[in-house]
């Protein structure tokens, strides 16, 4: 087994002791098998009230139209393609996790990206929603799209960086979805073989007849490595895309080469701070405590860390090209986020994004499950103000004095904003009700080389060096997971 194993100083994927596969198994099959508990109903029960407002607002805008906004002649974009472009960098951590964490043959992945792509399915679906609302008459939606022959010769306008979109956002959409579900078909079979009755029938549907064979784990296999292949520069390509609908444009405040880059690592960071928002409650209210552990906890800290620099760098980049520029209409309008009426959404953009990610340098914030929690929702609400900064901002003060106006939200933008945010969270709950949150198969691999019962094995073979074996034994103080008792009587 030694030779098989991992490292003694790499912290455990899997703590717990004599975790076999199927306690794995009943672990994270019991939210499926069984009746919700309490905090699932609460959750729930909140969750479709949010999602029932969004019906109503949505209901609202469709029949009276876009006029019930509190946009103007101005501002003409605000609420909507401020929570179009929030919606979409959200969806960007689960196409990361799970395609360029694989690729890279990052082992932690395992115990989270089941969760992670799931949100970015959802996050999809609520940024979709706003591309049908802002158009004001969905039902043209059709013509977005390349028309038949027979309709004459009608084509899209292929200049326009809003065509992007579509295709951008339905191709990410397509195989993220071909993606998630086709890491899920092992564990449905897992859930079809438990089953009886209907719901037999119905998993055994979903599981498109999975055997088990060493074929079909080959081909499974195979299948998951060239959809990581091709989803690897849809992280890139999606958000860039987005970034054009405002880098083409000659707005001040919009006009700059630096978005692409810029908005894929903002996207990447308000995508982990909300996987971070889910998984933190998730793993406590299922009792997945054994398998998303400090470990993934703090590596996704990391990640938010590295990339709110990345981002706070991107501000600074920006106001040095504005400054560096001469122009007077990009120099006031990077000034008129601080001295202009919208200050304080300029604040909270730059206070959520970027001071407060800098906490996260030290260790004892990093594993403290309670900050970092309030941490994720700081930076969700921080990503949202930058996408609020960047459009209404830049919109209110144009170059013309006598055309600037105030953006002022009525209830159907709030009612939208807020409704979204309740049908995701309706979404995410009844998933976790129906389908497994943590990825079994994936966990199972890993159990005998990077598990703590596998370290402890090595521990108690006594064929280790004590230094390293004490920093291993350092290192499990910070998991809520692991019984310290264990260690006290290891020499």
């Amino acid at each position: 087994m030694s030779s098989h194993s991992e490292s003694i100083i790499r912290e455990p994927l899997i703590t717990g002791k004599n975790v076999t596969y199927g306690q794995i198994t009943d672990d994270v099959l019991r939210p499926v098998e069984n009746m919700p508990g309490k905090a699932w109903w609460i959750g729930f029960s909140v969750a479709s009230l949010g999602a029932m407002l969004w019906v109503v607002s949505i209901s609202y805008t469709f029949w009276f139209g876009i006029g019930s906004w509190g946009l103007n002649k101005t501002v003409g974009w605000a609420w909507d393609i401020t929570g179009f472009v929030w919606w979409v960098g959200i969806g960007h951590a689960g196409t990361l996790i799970s395609a360029v964490l694989l690729l890279f043959r990052q082992n932690w992945r395992n115990s989270i990206n089941r969760s992670a792509e799931a949100m970015t399915i959802f996050a999809v679906i609520c940024a979709a929603t706003y591309i049908g609302a802002h158009m004001g008459r969905p039902w043209m939606a059709v013509y977005s799209l390349p028309l038949p022959n027979q309709y004459g010769s009608l084509w899209v306008n292929w200049n326009s960086p809003l065509i992007w979109d579509v295709f951008a956002i339905s191709t990410y959409f397509s195989v993220s979805l071909v993606f998630w579900y086709t890491g899920l078909l092992p564990d449905i079979a897992t859930i079809r073989d438990r089953a009886t009755g209907v719901r037999r029938r119905i998993y055994s549907v979903l599981s498109f007849g999975w055997t088990g064979s060493v074929k079909t784990w080959q081909r499974f296999e195979t299948v998951s490595l060239i959809l990581a292949g091709v989803s690897t520069p849809l992280v890139l390509s999606v958000h860039t895309i987005v970034s054009m609908d405002f880098a083409t444009s000659l707005e001040p405040g919009w006009h700059t080469t630096i978005f692409p880059p810029y908005f894929v690592a903002g996207a990447i960071f308000s995508g982990f701070a909300m996987v971070q928002t889910l998984l933190l409650v998730t793993r406590k209210v299922l009792g997945l405590e054994n398998y998303i552990t400090m470990f993934h906890i703090e590596s996704m800290n990391k990640i938010i860390l590295v990339t709110g620099s990345i981002v706070g760098v991107a501000y600074l980049t920006e106001f040095f090209i504005a400054y560096y520029s001469g122009g007077e209409y990009e120099q006031y309008t990077f000034l008129n986020r601080f001295v202009g009426p919208y200050w304080w959404a300029g604040c909270m953009m730059y206070g959520c994004n970027v001071l407060m990610t800098q906490l996260m340098w030290s260790k004892k914030i990093r594993t403290n499950i309670a900050i970092s929690w309030v941490l994720s929702l700081v930076v969700n609400v921080g990503m949202w103000f930058e996408r609020f900064v960047i459009i209404v901002v830049s919109l209110h003060r144009d170059y013309i004095p006598s055309s600037w106006a105030m953006f002022y939200p009525t209830w159907v933008d709030v009612g939208v904003f807020v409704g979204s945010i309740g049908l995701f969270f309706t979404m995410f709950l009844l998933f976790i009700r129906v389908l497994p949150a943590v990825a079994m198969a994936e966990v199972k691999l890993i159990l005998k080389t990077s598990s703590e019962q596998a370290k402890k094995k090595l521990i108690d073979a006594g064929h280790l060096n004590e230094a390293d074996v004490d920093f291993y034994k350092q290192s499990l103080i910070k998991f809520d997971s692991v019984d310290q008792s264990e260690y006290e009587k290891v020499q």
